[in-house]
């Protein structure tokens, strides 16, 4: 298997479900704008998407996958289909529990996570609802999270890549055609979390059934397995969503600024989530199975060669579009957002965010590559604490930041946050040898300032000054949008070339 073209598979169908990601934000941000009605939905939405983080995507699995790899790489075939229906037997039931009590006990938990809320009765009584329609896509999302897994593991990565997409169009939808039914039409966008949670795990039955590995509802409670995945999950909450709980955290902070705060963070984070997505999701989606075979194989050389790829990927590929989202960020925000009920302040409110964001745009897809050289091992212990102290320190520094740069302060500490959680990520693997850089890392580096540096000069004159973007219709916002990004990836690029970097330097196989 080629690593490079399953990473470009992978980003490719991460790239239309962006796309169509910005295009459904686009349609919220011209219909509700940054007002009461889309903080009531982005708080709504943000909690049962902090439980998808914490109990599926993230610690689940990261838990999840390295046994899975180790029974398929070294037990029997009805082994591992024992231990992936115990697995999903145990899920559906702690997760059945979760989505009840979370319906049930919906007042309380907005008012703990946006106590901001309570003062404005309609507000607080809005959101309360859309919390209720949306939480049982934390049930839905489990399961997806444990087909894609699964098909991960059996390197059917275009697979899970995809199913994203139908929660966007299950949006697009839902905004276009059943808002103007609803009162209050933001009731729509809540509907559609609920349908696109339905859709996402219908489309993964048939490709689970044909690789035979489809979840029995099956119950052993002596399953070692099964309970061994569980053991790793419950403190890889912390190490893996240590900054989504400092974003629910921020969403506390935000809902006791003005009204607007919320919105503005959540359309800056859509926009950091682009890059994000395309390259660290991505890279941990790969890297996780991967280093579990190395691991699983004693083969310590490989496992650390693997990680070095990822990390001299993460940085060429990371790096210019932190640049790109804080040197762009108008011509990105006016472009996608600045429509309908999306005023000029609220492009500015969100433009400080984005700069903000893109400081730590780093820190945070290091991360995605760093955790899993830990969870690939079975290693727990570590990044908990790590992600302890992280917590704490972005705490501390939204209290320093929030009361001079209000909302864009929030956005900072999460920057800030993530690059510490991924420097003592760094540090532990060297401390423990778990990693040794390959040679070269230092040419490597010259090599990248000197195009990020052309790149730079090359967006500072293309894009021209802010308050322009403002002026301009949305076609030509667009077409210039374009024009500024192609200039600028051809100048970054084309000083790699000249500077001798190959696509076969980065090309790398892996086992299937």
């Amino acid at each position: 298997m080629n690593l490079l073209k399953a990473l470009a598979t992978i980003s490719s169908m991460t790239l239309v479900s962006r796309i169509l990601g910005f295009l459904r934000d686009a349609l919220i941000a011209r219909t509700f704008g940054a007002g009461m009605a889309s903080d009531a939905f982005f708080v709504a939405f943000r909690i049962p998407n902090l439980l998808r983080r914490l109990f599926a995507e993230g610690a689940f699995s990261q838990a999840f996958v390295p046994i899975l790899a180790e029974y398929k790489n070294r037990r029997s075939a009805e082994e591992t289909r024992n231990l992936i229906d115990h697995v999903a037997t145990l899920l559906g039931i702690a997760l059945s529990i979760v989505t009840l009590v979370g319906i049930l006990a919906a007042p309380v938990i907005i008012y703990v996570s946006a106590p901001g809320f309570s003062a404005d009765q309609e507000k607080f009584t809005l959101t309360i609802e859309l919390l209720r329609i949306t939480f049982p896509y934390i049930l839905f999302i489990s399961f997806v999270a444990l087909a894609g897994g699964i098909l991960n593991t059996y390197s059917k990565f275009s697979i899970p890549a995809f199913t994203p997409v139908l929660l966007n169009l299950s949006f697009i939808g839902c905004a276009l055609w059943l808002a103007p039914l609803l009162d209050p039409p933001v009731l729509a966008l809540a509907w559609a979390v609920f349908i696109g949670g339905v859709l996402q795990f219908a489309f993964q039955i048939p490709f689970l059934i044909r690789i035979k590995r489809m979840p029995r509802l099956r119950f052993k409670s002596k399953d070692t397995g099964a309970w061994r995945v569980l053991k790793l999950m419950g403190p890889a909450v912390f190490g893996v969503s240590i900054g989504q709980i400092s974003m629910l955290i921020n969403t506390i902070f935000a809902s006791l600024l003005v009204t607007g705060s919320v919105s503005w963070l959540y359309y800056a984070d859509r926009l950091m989530e682009f890059p994000a997505g395309l390259l660290g999701v991505a890279l941990g989606t790969i890297l996780l199975p991967s280093l579990s075979r190395h691991y699983t194989s004693q083969n310590n050389d490989h496992y650390s060669r693997l990680l070095d790829w990822g990390l001299r990927l993460t940085v060429m590929l990371t790096l210019p579009a932190a640049i790109a989202l804080a040197m762009l960020a108008t011509p990105l925000i006016t472009t996608l957002f600045y429509y309908g009920v999306f005023t000029e302040e609220d492009v500015w409110m969100t433009r400080q965010a984005l700069i903000a964001y893109s400081v730590g745009l780093l820190g945070l897809i290091l991360v995605k590559v760093l955790a899993p050289a830990f969870y690939a091992r079975q290693n727990i212990k570590t990044p908990v604490k790590i992600a302890i102290v992280t917590l704490i320190a972005t705490q501390l520094m939204n209290l320093a930041f929030i009361f001079p740069l209000q909302h864009a302060g929030l956005a900072l500490a999460i920057g800030l946050g993530a690059c510490l959680n991924a420097g003592l990520l760094y540090y532990k693997l060297r401390h423990y040898a778990i990693y040794q850089p390959q040679p070269g890392w230092t040419v490597f580096m010259l090599k990248i300032l000197a195009a990020l540096t052309v790149m730079g000069g090359v967006l500072w004159f293309a894009a021209g000054s802010d308050v322009s973007w403002l002026q301009y219709i949305a076609l030509e916002r667009a077409l210039r949008l374009t024009q500024v990004v192609f200039l600028g990836a051809i100048a970054y690029f084309a000083t790699l070339w000249s500077l001798g970097f190959r696509l076969s330097d980065f090309s790398r196989h892996g086992e299937a």
